[in-house]
Order: structure tokens, then C-alpha cells, then sequence
């Protein structure tokens, strides 16, 4: 079989919506796609009895033995219950129940609720979920969450990013409450100052990725400066929606397994992961355009495909990124 033929055997093998209704890229590496949904099934199918035993009798407890469990990875149909109990979100629905529902049945915003769906329609439009015509539509549940929240914070109210983070968080618990809660454990304790007018706590995590970048691959902020390309310009989307719509969904949604429990320093360990494991790729750019172009394929090479290995990532380990790399 020629290899076109090979690739396109490939290609109508794999589904053409995943399990969360994203749609297949269509310049997708068919071979790498199919090769990481099996590294996928074979995992998840090897350690679901594991977490089946280890959230046997009740809630989520914080220890050793659930970090290490999570950082390898939290099956599909665990997640909301474990984001919920390690973040503290689940306690705080328990102690304030009804709170979400009394926040959508109070006193309306009309410029909160036109910015927010001014979004409704760009979010994951590569999802069959988010479009209108879908069976149960998440637009509106969407909507409700973003607003519920800027309601509770305004502090934040509603910027341009949050609505791929509460997306997410929506294709993960069907419930919005839940998903509520969850977005207010990210922005409010484990990201503050992410979002809002300011985005002080965002714009000062790029300066240190900056410099962490300066310490460990000199060469690459070294091309930068010659470049005359900003961090802003290169990650800023990065960490604006928390590697959602810019990594594989499985693949983001093991970073945010990470991020739930461990906190911001998670973002910088991929951040840096991903620029180190493609270095040699991104020093051959010859301009500023072609540094961010391919700072956006990198995210989406076939290392990024497999998420189990990438979370390893063994070849950081090989080049001294123990004290940065905790997968």
C-alpha cells in the first residue's frame, strides 16, 4: 500500500467526532491521531479499576497517593468529581446552596449579558456541542455559568477567554452548577487576577515564563529578543484559556487535571515542556511571523497528540527539567 493510501486508511479509521464533540482536525497526522486514541483506551482501560477502588466510599480526599494518581491522568467519567473535590469547588457549593440559581433569578446586567454573547458563537465552533442546532445545545448553559459568575465577581464581570475556560468546564459536568463552582475556584483562587480589566496576575506569569525561559533555553529567548517578538505575542493565548483551544482537548484537559490540583505552576511546566521538546524547530524560523507561526504548530504536533507521553515527557526529564517537569 502506497503511503497516501496508508494515510487515508488511517485517516477513515479514526471518528470523525471525539468523545467530547470536537470535530476532526481536517490536516490532522491521521497515523499519530489514531496511534494516541489506542495509547489512550489502553491506558484509561488499565487504571479505571484503580480509580474505581481509589473513590470507593464517599469524597474526594487531597493526599500523595491522589496526586499521583491525577497526574497520571483522570478518566473521563471521574473528572468532575475529583475537579470538584480538589479544588475546593465541592465544598463550596455545599455550603452555599441555591447560591447559583439565586444569582441567574436576580438583578440583571444588560452590558454583562451583551458581551457574553457576543462570544456565544466563537466558542469552539469546531464543536457539534456549542452549535445551535445541536440536540442540547451548550450555548445556553454557557451563557448562564459566564453570567452567574460576572454577577458574583464583578469585579471581573466577563472577559474574552473565560468563555473557552467555562466551555470546557461544561464538556467535563454537564451540570451548571457545578461548572460554576469550578470556574470559580479557577478564577478566583487558583488564577487570580487572571481575568478582568488588569489581567495583572496574567500579564506578570508571562514576565516569569519569560524569564524561565532566559534561565533554560537561552537560545530561544535569545531569537525572540532578535526577533523583536514579545511573550505576549507568543503564549499569551497560552495561558489566557489555560491550553483550551490550543492543545489537543485530552491532552489540555490532562493539564488541567495538573492545574486543579497543584496550582498556576502547572501552566508554566507545559509552557516550557513544549518550547523545549520543539526548540530546534522554533530557532529555524528566519522571521518574527514565522517564530509565532510555528509557536502555534508546536501545540499541535504529534508529541501533543499523545497526552500520556507527553505528560511524561521524558525527553525534558533527559535534558534537567526535573525541577520543572512534575509529570
Amino acid at each position: 500500500m502506497e503511503p497516501a493510501e496508508r494515510a487515508q486508511a488511517a485517516l477513515d479509521r479514526v471518528p470523525r467526532v471525539d468523545a467530547y464533540g470536537f470535530e476532526r482536525p481536517a490536516d490532522v497526522d491521521a497515523a499519530a491521531y489514531e496511534d494516541s486514541l489506542a495509547a489512550q483506551l489502553a491506558v484509561l482501560a488499565r487504571r479505571a479499576h484503580k480509580w474505581e477502588r481509589l473513590l470507593r466510599g464517599g469524597g474526594v480526599r487531597r493526599n500523595l497517593t491522589l496526586k499521583r494518581y491525577i497526574r497520571k491522568g483522570v478518566p473521563l467519567e471521574h473528572r468532575a468529581r475529583v475537579w470538584m473535590g480538589v479544588s475546593g469547588a465541592q465544598a463550596q457549593l455545599d455550603q452555599n446552596p441555591g447560591y447559583y440559581h439565586r444569582l441567574l433569578q436576580g438583578h440583571r446586567d444588560d452590558s454583562l449579558e451583551e458581551a457574553i454573547r457576543t462570544d456565544l458563537h466563537r466558542t469552539f465552533p469546531d464543536n457539534v456541542r456549542f452549535r445551535r442546532d445541536a440536540e442540547h445545545c451548550l450555548q445556553e448553559p454557557l451563557f448562564n455559568v459566564l453570567l452567574a459568575y460576572g454577577l458574583h465577581n464583578p469585579a471581573v464581570g466577563y472577559c474574552q477567554g473565560m468563555n473557552f475556560v467555562a466551555g470546557y468546564l461544561l464538556l467535563v459536568s454537564s451540570r451548571e452548577e457545578e461548572a460554576f463552582w469550578l470556574l470559580d475556584a479557577l478564577l478566583g483562587r487558583i488564577l487570580p487576577d487572571y481575568y478582568g480589566p488588569a489581567m495583572l496576575g496574567l500579564r506578570t506569569d508571562q514576565e516569569v515564563l519569560g524569564e524561565l525561559v532566559r534561565a533554560k533555553l537561552p537560545a530561544v529567548a535569545a531569537l525572540l529578543d532578535r526577533h523583536g517578538v514579545p511573550w505576549s505575542l507568543l503564549a499569551a493565548r497560552w495561558f489566557i484559556c489555560l491550553f483550551a483551544d490550543v492543545l489537543p482537548v485530552e491532552t489540555a484537559l490532562r493539564v488541567w487535571d495538573c492545574l486543579f490540583c497543584e496550582g498556576s505552576k502547572v501552566l508554566f511546566r507545559v509552557a516550557l515542556t513544549l518550547l523545549k521538546l520543539h526548540q530546534a524547530f522554533l530557532l529555524s524560523a528566519a522571521s518574527g511571523p514565522e517564530l509565532c507561526q510555528r509557536a502555534q504548530e508546536i501545540t499541535r504536533g504529534a508529541c501533543a497528540w499523545h497526552c500520556y507521553s507527553f505528560m511524561q515527557t521524558p525527553a525534558a526529564r533527559k535534558q534537567g527539567f526535573d525541577e520543572l517537569c512534575p509529570f
